[in-house]
This record gives C-alpha cells, sequence and structure tokens, in this order.
C-alpha cells in the first residue's frame, strides 16, 4: 500500500472541499453550527484526503505518545480475549500503554473508532483481519504510522499482517469429519459479508466437502452471529427438523458451544449421534463437557508478533515494508467428534 508523500493538512481539505479552512475547522469543531450541504461536502473531503486534526499538538514537537491503538470486532466472549491480552502484555513490557477500541462488526464504525485513536496520535494501530472499508484503508495510507492486521493471513494483503490462513483452518475442520466417515454433515456460520476470516472457512469447508463429492442441501446451511444463545437456537431448529445430519462444522468454538448445548438438549448423544467441531480453541474450549473437538488459531502467539512488530516499526521511525507472518493452525480432535456411525 503506497503512502502519500506530503503530510495532509487542514489547507489540503479546504481546497479539495471548495470551503475555507475556518469552515473546516468549524466542521471539526461545531459541525451543528454548519449547512447541512457544506457539512457533507466536508465530511467528503476528509474521508477523500485522510486528514486527521492534531489533538495532541500541544505536545513536544517528535515526542511519542507511547500508546498504540488495538481494534477489535467484540469483547463478548472469548473470541479476542487471548490476542488482546497477549498483544497488551507484549507492548507494556516494551514501554506502550494499549487502547483498546471495539465496532461491532460494522466496518463503518470501525473506520469512525480509528479517527479518533489517530486524532489522538497514538503511535501505532492493530486492526483484527483483513475486510475494512476503502475509507479505512485510504485513512492509514494517509498517515506516517506503523499499521498491521492481526489474526489474518493473506499472501496478497493492502497492509502488513500476522496471522492464520483461515481457509486452512476450514479446511482441516472438513477434513476431520469426513476422515471419520461423516457424509451429512451440516454448516453453521456467521454472515461472511465483511468478515474474511469466516468467509475464508466457510469458502474452504465447501470446497473440501465439494472435492469429497458431498454437496449440503441448502437447509443444512445455518447462519448465527458469534452468540452461544442465537446458535443453540438455529441449531435446535436445524436438528430437529433434520434428523439425518451426523456432523456439525461451526464457524468458530462459541457457536460450536451453542450447537452443543442444543444437540444435548434433544438427547442427541456426542458424538455417537452428532460430531461436532469448531474452530479457534478459545480458553476454556478443551475444559467444556464433553471436550470440544476444533481447529486451534495460535491467538497468543498473533497477539506477541503483532504487539513485537509494531514497536520495532515505531523504534526505527519507519512503518518499513508490507510484511505478511503465516502462523500454524492445527486440529485439536477431542471428545465432540467421533466416527460416523452408518445407519
Amino acid at each position: 500500500m503506497k503512502k502519500q508523500s506530503y503530510k495532509v493538512d487542514i489547507l489540503s481539505v479546504a481546497k479539495v472541499a471548495g470551503v475555507s479552512a475556518a469552515t473546516v475547522s468549524r466542521v471539526m469543531n461545531h459541525p451543528e453550527l454548519v449547512n447541512p450541504t457544506t457539512l457533507k461536502k466536508v465530511e467528503r473531503a476528509i474521508r477523500k484526503t485522510g486528514y486527521v486534526r492534531n489533538r495532541a499538538a500541544q505536545m513536544i514537537h517528535g515526542r511519542r505518545s507511547a500508546t498504540l491503538g488495538l481494534v477489535v470486532p467484540t469483547v463478548n466472549y472469548s473470541i479476542f480475549a487471548e490476542l488482546v491480552q497477549s498483544f497488551n502484555d507484549t507492548v507494556a513490557d516494551l514501554g506502550f500503554t494499549l487502547v483498546l477500541a471495539t465496532h461491532g462488526y460494522d466496518l463503518t464504525a470501525e473506520y469512525k473508532v480509528l479517527r479518533k485513536l489517530l486524532e489522538h496520535r497514538v503511535d501505532g494501530i492493530a486492526l483484527v483481519g483483513l475486510d475494512h472499508s476503502d475509507d479505512t484503508y485510504r485513512l492509514l495510507a494517509s498517515q506516517d504510522v506503523p499499521v498491521v492486521a492481526a489474526w489474518s493471513y493473506s499472501r496478497s494483503s493492502r497492509i502488513s499482517c500476522i496471522g492464520s490462513d483461515n481457509r486452512e483452518a476450514g479446511r482441516l475442520a472438513a477434513d476431520h469429519l469426513l476422515a471419520l466417515g461423516h457424509r451429512r454433515i451440516g454448516l453453521v456460520f456467521p454472515p461472511t459479508h465483511e468478515n474474511d476470516r469466516a468467509r475464508g472457512r466457510l469458502e474452504a469447508v465447501e470446497l473440501a466437502l465439494h472435492g469429497a463429492g458431498i454437496e449440503i442441501p441448502d437447509a443444512w446451511r445455518v447462519r448465527s452471529p458469534y452468540s452461544v444463545a442465537h446458535a443453540k437456537s438455529v441449531c435446535h431448529d436445524l436438528l430437529r427438523a433434520h434428523e439425518g445430519i451426523t456432523g456439525l462444522i461451526c464457524g468458530n468454538d462459541i457457536i460450536a458451544q451453542g450447537a452443543l448445548s442444543s444437540a444435548m438438549q434433544l438427547g442427541l448423544r456426542i458424538p455417537q449421534d452428532l460430531s461436532i467441531v469448531g474452530i479457534g480453541d478459545f480458553a476454556g474450549s478443551a475444559d467444556m463437557y464433553p471436550a470440544l473437538s476444533t481447529v486451534q488459531i495460535p491467538a497468543q502467539q498473533i497477539g506477541m508478533q503483532a504487539g513485537e512488530y509494531l514497536v520495532a516499526c515505531i523504534a526505527h521511525s519507519d512503518p518499513q515494508e508490507i510484511v505478511r507472518q503465516k502462523i500454524k493452525v492445527d486440529l485439536k480432535p477431542r471428545a465432540t467428534t467421533g466416527p460416523a456411525v452408518s445407519g
């Protein structure tokens, strides 16, 4: 991702918007006093140029804030807990303070959160995944701040990335059930729009099943957000309506937990009647009863390496070239999966 060679300032925004610098300042500080048409015009110019006002202008020139921003989709459940903790511990040991923000799987909200972090002049930014809005990518390109995408790996990422190949994780989950002889398999995944992690996993699962000559009926594909309660509800309906299913592949361990609860409530034996596999290996997955079979994404390692990368960039006063580090995923077969029982 090529960065701009000049520093965007308020005059740049004014020129693009065709207004005065005073008008831009008024939009930033007192938008309620600005004509709605002018307000929209200036906001478009801000997005286009990637301008970020300097709330830290009162600081001594050249002095760093010693803060790093980490933006994650959610802090609910344990999805990103290990990543956040590992990242925080790593940068704290290196003398930095973490500023944590969430966007609720809303990439428009992520852009707004990111702007606020940059306004406060954080020294580096870590995001989750590689799906981000065009506004966010333009904003990052306009700032001389190192950035890294944690959790996801791609050979063609637009920014540095340190994470796992989600397609590989999905393939391992599918191959596990296939190796156990399952052919009547249901899929429980979150919406994949603006979520490269879920999309990569689901595409790889479908490809592996298709390669094995298995076509999943549409009725056996259900959607659930990352919510135990919601997953439990949709899996209850799925399993009650389609008793022939012998295996479920879930988009992550939170969904798998809901699926397991639903199956047990319906009186199904795990894994004799139904095998369930998740993705993530979150804290507690191994301690569930029965222990959850899953694909481990090493969140602690990802968090540590992402933190070390950002601090190294800052120490060298250079965002560096794009770095892409792939962290290996591993299958963790446990008690929720077993051989398919032919009927």
